[in-house]
């Protein structure tokens, strides 16, 4: 069998070995010392929390995903180019995504304590386990992504295909069905993300405002009732919810790259007929993915410091060697790939252009274009959220007059770091474009995103690095022990800014290729937004972004106040709880943030759902046809993503730029020729500023990036009801080859073809 056929399982291949070697990584974290019995049971506590957060709210979702699938199975068999096993796709792409978030949550909670028993003897040991813990999970993530991705792919192939590409057709019917994996995916996602963000700043806000504010006593100290719940919270929101998260770009990400690939016209003839079945188009995102998995693994080897006295910037340094050489050997494989598994021309249709010939090493450059975009802006997120930046600095003078000045300048600083951002997403989706269509544009996103399990690990190594620094203050551990945590959770939270940076800059490219596969799905020719009910739905799903941000920002308001009366009343009504003799009551305020968690994320969730289903059907009770509706749908998309972008970035920056400028206090600041430090007023102001921050960068600023990719994605499942049925595209593309064939051969004689 030549190799060219066996390309399809390549990828499969990939994501097991990256399971194996997460396998092997966890049983070396696992074999780790745990520490002493105080430590032990310290972490048993956030490792229970977490996991009856999980438990529930996936006892909650379950209930969702029924009825999802029940309402798509009954899509499936009113629409002909919609097929039943839609519905399977959807339930496991649900699974998939909520057991990725449970691989990192567990991990993470298990890796807290050794890190703090590794930072009592070595601050290098300390960062190999904490970034063990995260590599874990960010090739648990990656893995799972590609496994069941491309298992489903190939099962929907052969099932439809009978292991050959009759039509574009066909085609069609398999990668719409394929949809629904990354539907569930993004689903789960969104609920994961925004019920663990409610849940972790519930905690925190609630414990910074009566430990550190109120009754002046240190982060994490064990004498705060909510101090067990604020680290929970870091596993549910920044581990799990960020593992389902990237899980869902992953899939979305190469799907949408794939649904373009099926549309590119490979000769002159029309005949379908190269090495890979004529699916190298389709293939070459799975197999970036896959060659991204192996490339993250080596990435983290590289990983370590020597020094025990290294500061932040060595850490920070020791990162990025993993991540650039990782991003470097992502552009050799992308370039091999892309030549051995293209032709050397391609026919595109670049949209209001007609169909254009595209060179391979054009689709290359668009790789290219992508992981430029994933290193310069994790660079600006860094600028305007790293200590000792010149934005972080303006705060902190600013935090000297006051809580009202600091948060004025916390939130300047958010809003205009959307400036560099936009400007770089708008020139890279205009390269790609130029390179090789929208096709390119979904290369440029699978090619960032091919770096997932790296970026994972990194980001995940900042919540175990914050926990260990928790249970090193709860156990009352020498203040060394401490100082080299918080060296590890000081990068970890400029890591989660950039993380952050990263997953927006792929929801922004994702979102544009989805949303060509959904114009390409409906086969309308555009959307004219001089049409009033276009632009009426082009500014609704402009003011989404901004009602789903006051809807979480709500959400957390509430969940804190309940918190902050109850740690208020055990500080009231517990005997000797201040002198460290009376035990606080953890498990109430876990609970409190579990309930109230639960509660408030179905309103969001909801909003996200039902607004897209309601535009698409609604307008049909009024007797409009569905290409109106089509691009009704279209327009909200375009409001949906071009708002939810610029409010990802505000919001993710402001909070980013607030906490770190809280921690520059921590180690002293010079503020108008005085150094100051915590305690004092302006680090008081800071704790505010931070408090207001806490939500915009941990829950509402995250669960834009799911917004925009799940109302894409539901853009694309509702499509087929929307479009004409595409019995007609291979006449299309017959139209186009004829075209091209007349004109190479100076024939004179035109041919028409009729269109449905």
């Amino acid at each position: 069998m030549k190799i060219e056929s066996m390309m399809i399982y390549v990828p499969i291949i990939m994501a097991i070995v990256g399971l194996l070697y997460m396998t092997i990584k966890k049983s070396w974290v696992m074999k780790q010392d745990p520490g002493d019995g105080n430590m032990k049971e310290i972490s048993e506590h956030i490792y229970e929390g977490a996991l009856a957060f999980l438990n529930a709210e996936y006892k909650l979702l379950s209930i969702f995903v029924i009825i999802v699938s029940i309402l798509l199975f009954i899509v499936s068999t009113i629409v002909p180019s919609t097929h039943w096993m839609i519905v399977i796709a959807f339930i496991f792409g649900a699974v998939f995504s909520a057991f990725a978030g449970n691989i990192g949550m567990k991990i993470a909670t298990k890796t807290n304590v050794r890190t703090t028993q590794a930072a009592i003897s070595s601050l290098p040991k300390a960062l190999k386990i904490s970034f063990g813990g995260g590599t874990v999970m960010g090739l648990g993530v990656a893995s799972l992504a590609v496994l069941g991705l491309t298992a489903f792919f190939i099962i929907f192939y052969n099932f439809f295909m009978s292991g050959s590409w009759t039509n574009t057709h066909d085609m069609t019917i398999v990668l719409e069905t394929l949809a629904g994996f990354s539907l569930g995916a993004e689903s789960i996602a969104l609920f994961a993300r925004v019920g663990g963000g409610i849940y972790t700043k519930a905690a925190d806000v609630g414990a910074d405002l009566v430990g550190k504010v109120e009754a002046d006593i240190p982060e994490d100290d064990p004498r705060n009732p909510a101090t067990i719940a604020d680290n929970v919270g870091d596993n549910v929101g920044d581990v799990a919810g960020m593992g389902a998260d990237l899980f869902g770009s992953y899939v979305a990400t190469v799907l949408a790259a794939m649904v373009l690939g099926n549309y590119i016209i490979r000769d002159m003839g029309g005949a379908i007929d190269d090495a890979f079945g004529g699916i190298g188009p389709i293939l070459l995102p799975m197999a970036i993915a896959g060659a991204g998995i192996i490339i993250s693994m080596i990435g983290t080897m590289l990983v370590s410091i020597q020094d025990n006295d290294a500061k932040e910037d060595k850490v920070m340094g020791a990162l990025n060697k993993g991540n650039i050489t990782s991003i470097i050997l992502v552009a050799i494989s992308s370039y091999v790939l892309t030549m051995y598994m293209l032709p050397e021309k391609l026919m595109m249709n670049f949209f209001g252009e007609g169909t254009i010939e595209v060179s391979s090493i054009n689709v290359f450059y668009a790789t290219l274009v992508g992981l430029l975009v994933g290193g310069v802006i994790s660079s600006i997120t860094e600028y305007y959220t790293g200590l000792g930046k010149k934005p972080i600095l303006k705060i902190v003078q600013q935090s000297s007059t006051g809580a009202a000045t600091n948060i004025i300048s916390g939130l300047a600083t958010g809003m205009i770091s959307t400036f560099p951002s936009i400007l770089l997403f708008a020139g890279a989706i205009w390269a790609s474009y130029e390179f090789a269509g929208f096709y390119g544009v979904a290369m440029s996103a699978s090619a960032m995103m091919a770096t997932t399990a790296m970026q994972l690990a990194i980001d995940a190594f900042g919540p175990i690095a914050d926990n260990a620094g928790g249970i090193a203050e709860m156990s009352e551990q020498d203040p060394i022990v401490r100082e080299r945590t918080d060296i590890l959770d000081s990068v970890g939270n400029t890591t989660a800014a950039t993380g952050k940076g990263f997953a927006i800059a792929s929801a922004a490219l994702t979102s544009l290729a989805l949303f060509a596969a959904y114009v390409t799905f409906t086969e309308i020719d555009g959307i004219n937004i001089f049409k009033a009910p276009v632009l009426a739905m082009l500014f609704i799903g402009g003011m989404v972004p901004v009602v789903f941000s006051a809807l979480a920002m709500n959400a957390v308001g509430k969940a804190a106040m309940e918190m902050v009366y109850e740690v208020r009343r055990q500080f009231n009504q517990i005997p000797g709880i201040m002198e460290g003799k009376g035990k606080p009551e953890y498990d109430k305020c876990v609970d409190i943030s579990t309930k109230a968690s639960l509660k408030q994320m179905m309103a969001p969730g909801l909003l996200t759902i039902l607004f897209p289903i309601g535009i698409s059907f609604l307008p049909m009770l009024f007797g409009m046809d569905n290409k109106e509706i089509a691009e009704m749908l279209g327009g909200y998309m375009a409001g949906v993503t071009v708002s939810g972008v610029l409010w990802a970035i505000f919001q993710n920056n402001a909070g980013g730029a607030w906490d770190n400028a809280k921690k520059s206090f921590e180690a002293g600041v010079e503020i108008n020729g005085e150094m100051t430090y915590k305690g004092s007023e302006a680090h008081k102001a800071a704790v505010t500023g931070d408090t207001v921050g806490d939500p915009f960068k941990d829950t509402s600023g995250p669960s834009m990036n799911i917004l925009i990719k799940l109302t894409c994605l539901i853009g694309l499942v509702i499509a087929p009801i929307l479009g004409n049925g595409h019995e007609h595209t291979n006449d299309l593309d017959n139209k186009v080859n004829t075209e091209i064939i007349n004109e190479n051969d100076s024939q004179e004689d035109e041919l028409t073809i009729e269109l449905n």
